[in-house]
């Protein structure tokens, strides 16, 4: 059966399928098609000055895109314009050429009107003043703003790869402290890496400008040449006759294309030289240049001072010397006003109530943060502040890690700490404090940067270590000596995230504990309605769950630790001995948490004669040991030598022991030791090998 084809239906479909396109996907691909198509193909005059037209306009565009970025990688297609815009430009010069070539012996119309007219206003029609014109616009494009843009594009893509490695080290450091999740992380992951691709393509990308200005010159002389000879010898018009025509055409057509590069290269300037601070150009040139009111007062009166000098131009600097103290005026006004506004007084407080009542009684929070009134910026979200959003990141994080959500950190400005100083409270007991610079970053030394740097010396509030703090325009700087840079905010709620783990024990409450079972009985409700409170009361199982924190074991398996005591509850009522039952069934966890996917662990153990020294003492007294105290001391001093030389070596801090000793041991040594772990050879899983890497003895 043959089938008909239908003409107009096939166009009609084929104008609906470019009716749907996105004309934007089209833009790139017919720029291309047509900067190759002048090339080759010449172009009558009418549409050259089209095109010269819309070069202009173009370049205006870009121009002005780069006055109003906030920052550089707005405009990350910029390299890719500035090829496409040169290549137009090139491909504008050739048609051009191609026309005065072929048509110039008619007149200095002969290549359109936009080359005439550059030629005949720009230069007044003076051959040689276009000349020297056209050669003072290519000295500053080359000379000076390709030049300087190029050299700033080199240094930015160099300090750029250099500071990706500290960039990508505060982003761990973030996602760790729960300040940030996996999707944000990502996005600024491939933030740095679009910054190191921009400013690597901007590096490139100033040598086609440079090439451009270079090709400019010489298509001058070769139009200038090329139009003399055949002017002269193929249309026999005289020398000067020849000279008139070519030599404006040739200038008028340099000029529209020149003008345009200049403009170009201005912007990649303005782009490479922008200092991201989150305004336009513009606003940081006003904010930066008009916000000291001295330099603006002494300003005017030095030019004042001149414009009374006899034989000077009195008019042009009294006028500059009214308008800064005019600017002056407005800006003492302002500040006035404003400090009228603040110093409004405040509403009237609502009269005190007579009667004591209970609900004066104010409850003692769990957790409890107070700030000093420079910190108060840092809770407040209509100023910016970020301390709200990182608090809920670290519950967040805390709650993923160990496996239940503490209480909400009540937050409140306190007129007794200092001006920057913070104070961490658990339930009204102060367990933390420090002090931050809220204007300020602290840059950490974790222990291997490459040098100082200029700043205040302080100590970092959560671990310790040595910290500077520097100003913000240093960051860059001090990543790339290796610091780790945060805000005060990240300073803050790393140090509440770090008290946090400390005092696991303390946070999980019998509100926490229901909030467990409550959570667990939605995918097991037959656990939990056997365990609590037929096999185990809720305290005795919040006492083997705070055991387990204060050994520094998640308790995100709750369906494995209710198994486990549902099966022995009821034959064994000592918490410390569920708690030993519970581990034997959470070692592989316990293990790989101190491992990782290693095969092997890395483990320290207790020498013979102490293990039996120990043990005997506790089968002397079971309920209490009767371990000699001088010996206490020397193997807590031992086991705090044996953690430091351990996390020196880079392994996790490990002891291995027998089961009977193991929570006596791990008792003694928490305050001296309090990152060592000990395990009992029991809870090590049959699949892990084990290196024995050192040996604890008194």
């Amino acid at each position: 059966m043959a089938t008909s084809f239908s003409p107009s239906l096939s166009i009609t479909t084929v104008l609906r399928s470019l009716r749907r396109m996105d004309w934007r996907v089209l833009a790139a691909p017919v720029l291309v098609v047509m900067i190759l198509t002048m090339l080759v193909v010449p172009l009558p005059t009418f549409l050259l000055d089209v095109l010269f037209t819309f070069n202009i306009a173009l370049s205006m565009v870009i121009l002005l895109v780069t006055l109003y970025l906030t920052r550089p990688l707005d405009f990350a297609a910029f390299p890719t314009a500035i090829l496409l815009t040169t290549l137009l430009r090139l491909s504008l010069n050739v048609a051009a050429a191609r026309v005065i070539l072929l048509h110039g012996q008619n007149g200095t119309d002969a290549a359109g009107q936009v080359i005439e007219s550059f030629g005949n206003f720009v230069v007044g029609g003076n051959y040689a003043v276009g000349i020297i014109i056209f050669a003072i616009l290519v000295v500053i494009n080359f000379v000076v703003i390709t030049k300087g843009a190029g050299r700033i594009a080199e240094v930015s893509a160099r300090f750029t790869l250099d500071a990706m490695p500290g960039k990508q080290m505060a982003i761990d450091a973030d996602l760790n402290a729960g300040q940030i999740d996996q999707d944000e992380a990502r996005r600024r992951r491939a933030e740095i890496a679009q910054e190191a691709d921009f400013f690597g393509a901007m590096d490139g990308a100033s040598k086609f400008v440079r090439g451009d200005a270079i090709a400019a010159i010489l298509i001058l002389v070769i139009d200038l040449i090329g139009g003399l000879v055949i002017g002269v010898f193929m249309h026999s018009l005289s020398l000067s006759q020849a000279a008139e025509n070519y030599t404006l055409l040739s200038i008028g057509d340099a000029l529209v294309a020149q003008i345009p590069s200049l403009v170009i290269s201005i912007a990649a300037g303005i782009v490479i030289s922008n200092v991201s601070t989150g305004q336009d150009v513009g606003g940081q040139l006003v904010n930066q240049l008009f916000s000291h009111k001295h330099v603006l007062a002494i300003a005017a009166g030095i030019l004042g001072f001149v414009g009374l000098v006899p034989g000077m131009p009195h008019l042009s600097f009294l006028f500059a010397a009214g308008v800064l103290a005019g600017i002056l005026w407005l800006r003492i006004r302002r500040e006035r006003t404003n400090a009228t506004m603040a110093a409004a007084p405040p509403p009237a407080a609502p009269a005190e109530s007579e009667d004591v009542s209970w609900e004066q009684i104010e409850p003692v929070d769990t957790l409890s943060l107070d700030v000093g009134y420079r910190l108060i910026a840092l809770v407040d979200r209509n100023q910016g502040g970020e301390l709200l959003m990182r608090i809920r990141g670290v519950r967040k994080k805390f709650a993923q890690e160990l496996g239940f959500l503490v209480s909400p950190v009540h937050i409140r400005d306190n007129l007794e700490l200092r001006p920057g100083g913070y104070r961490i409270a658990l339930k009204g007991v102060e367990v933390g404090a420090g002090e931050v610079i809220p204007d300020m970053l602290m840059a950490i030394n974790p222990g291997q940067v490459l040098g100082p740097i200029a700043g205040q010396p302080t100590t970092d509030p959560s671990f310790g270590l040595p910290a500077v703090w520097t100003q913000p325009a240093q960051r860059e700087q001090a990543m790339q000596l290796g610091y780790t840079v945060v805000d005060p905010s990240t300073v803050i709620a790393t140090h509440l995230h770090h008290i946090l783990q400390t005092h696991a024990a303390e946070l999980l409450g019998r509100e926490e504990v229901e909030g467990l079972l409550a959570h667990l009985s939605t995918r097991s409700p037959k656990l939990v309605e056997d365990l609590v409170p037929k096999l185990i009361s809720a305290d005795r199982l919040r006492k083997v769950l705070q055991n387990l924190l204060i050994e520094g074991v998640p308790i995100r398996d709750m369906r494995t630790i209710a198994e486990v005591l549902a099966e022995n509850a009821a034959q064994v009522q000592d918490a410390d001995e569920l708690t030993a039952r519970v581990r034997l069934a959470l070692g592989p966890f316990i293990v790989q948490m101190l491992s990782g996917s290693n095969r092997e662990l890395s483990a320290s153990v207790l020498d013979g004669q102490l293990e039996q020294i120990l043990l005997s003492g506790l089968r002397a007294d079971p309920a209490q040991s009767s371990v000699e105290p001088g010996l206490a001391q020397r193997t807590m001093e031992r086991a705090r030598e044996l953690m430091q030389r351990m996390e020196a070596q880079g392994a996790s801090p490990v002891l291995l022991t027998v089961a009977p000793l193991r929570t006596f041991l791990a008792r003694l040594l928490a305050r001296t030791a309090p990152r060592l772990r000990v395990l009992s050879y029991a809870e090590i899983p049959d699949q892990k090998q084990v290196k024995i890497i050192s040996t604890l003895g008194a």
